[in-house]
């Protein structure tokens, strides 16, 4: 064996073992839900079986307030998100917050009428039957990036249901993102996205959710441990990637101008994912809406600053009527 060859044959060994090092401190296997609830499940959390998919959901405020105010969240995020509005809001309002199939602690579309079905249609559905299992007539619809998109389409798709429409930063338009966090990139690409689901570095995490902030120093430990930790609820990742290989980004965008109902838009004026210009978007196609933007804040306002983006919030539901 010449000298080149047995130097190369070191170089490999050397990576080889350097790749196993990192792959054993970054491995993470899924982890199931009872592991999980303890400390993300928390009082007044419960479970409900929605036509044989299990459901995480929070309902707290007076169970008589004629019009229930209920939250979507994000891709990736979880109820917790609406955790500083929901604090103030429930002083006087019901509010009804749930993690959607493929999130926090629901887990993945399975079982029921919409397994393994990550489309916005199915999150409409998923919405409307969880209305029903809770006999809400009429709600106000409140939601963040793919919960604001969901949350228009079902204004859209049943008017008589959504009294007044919040939306935080929300989907619909085709735009093109300054800045995609990198946990979304990877589980973009079909290789890759795979070795994600036993793989997953918590700085990843870390450096999405930054990536997400007005304020990067906004983003807490405790944050990233909520982030990072229902990541791994079993099935979460996987269900990442289906949803990302179903997403059709903007297709329904012409549906927007439909909607005719009070409807208050928010955003952060720096969001790198979906820019504010798609706030201006929303405020011309919703006849009769109001857009208020914070300038410091990133793609979770709501979460970054509850109680600067809460102010409109409660002014705007003031001016509803039940």
């Amino acid at each position: 064996m010449t000298t080149l060859a047995a130097w190369g044959l070191r170089v490999f060994g050397v990576l080889m073992l350097v790749g196993a090092l990192a792959f054993g401190a970054t491995k993470a296997p899924d982890r199931p839900l009872q592991q999980l609830i303890a400390r993300w499940a928390l009082p007044p959390s419960d479970f409900i079986d929605l036509g044989g998919q299990l459901i995480h959901l929070r309902d707290q405020g007076p169970a008589d307030d004629p019009l229930p105010i209920v939250l979507l969240h994000g891709t990736s995020a979880s109820l917790h998100t609406w955790e500083g509005w929901v604090r103030e809001l429930q002083k006087t309002r019901r509010v009804i917050s749930f993690d959607l199939p493929g999130f926090g602690l629901t887990g993945p579309a399975e079982g029921g009428k919409f397994s393994g079905d990550y489309s916005e249609a199915a999150d409409v559905g998923i919405t409307v039957a969880l209305l029903d299992h809770l006999k809400l007539s009429r709600v106000v619809l409140g939601g963040n990036s793919l919960g604001g998109e969901i949350a228009w389409q079902l204004a859209a798709a049943q008017p008589s249901r959504v009294a007044a429409l919040i939306l935080v930063d929300a989907g619909g338009y085709a735009s093109a993102p300054q800045s995609i966090p990198f946990a979304f990139k990877l589980a973009r690409l079909p290789l890759l996205g795979q070795l994600s689901h036993f793989v997953l570095p918590r700085s990843l995490v870390e450096s999405s959710v930054r990536n997400v902030y007005g304020d990067p120093a906004q983003v807490s430990a405790e944050v990233v441990d909520r982030y990072f930790e229902l990541a791994l609820r079993e099935g979460n990742r996987a269900a990442l990637q289906q949803r990302f290989e179903q997403m059709r980004t903007g297709q329904d965008a012409g549906r927007i101008k439909t909607l005719n109902l009070p409807a208050l838009i928010l955003w952060g004026g720096r969001d790198r994912l979906i820019p504010p210009e798609n706030g201006l978007a929303f405020a011309r196609d919703i006849a009769g809406s109001r857009l208020v933007t914070f300038p410091a804040l990133g793609h979770v306002p709501q979460e970054e600053d509850p109680a600067a983006t809460l102010v409109p919030v409660q002014a705007f539901l003031q001016s509803l009527k039940p």
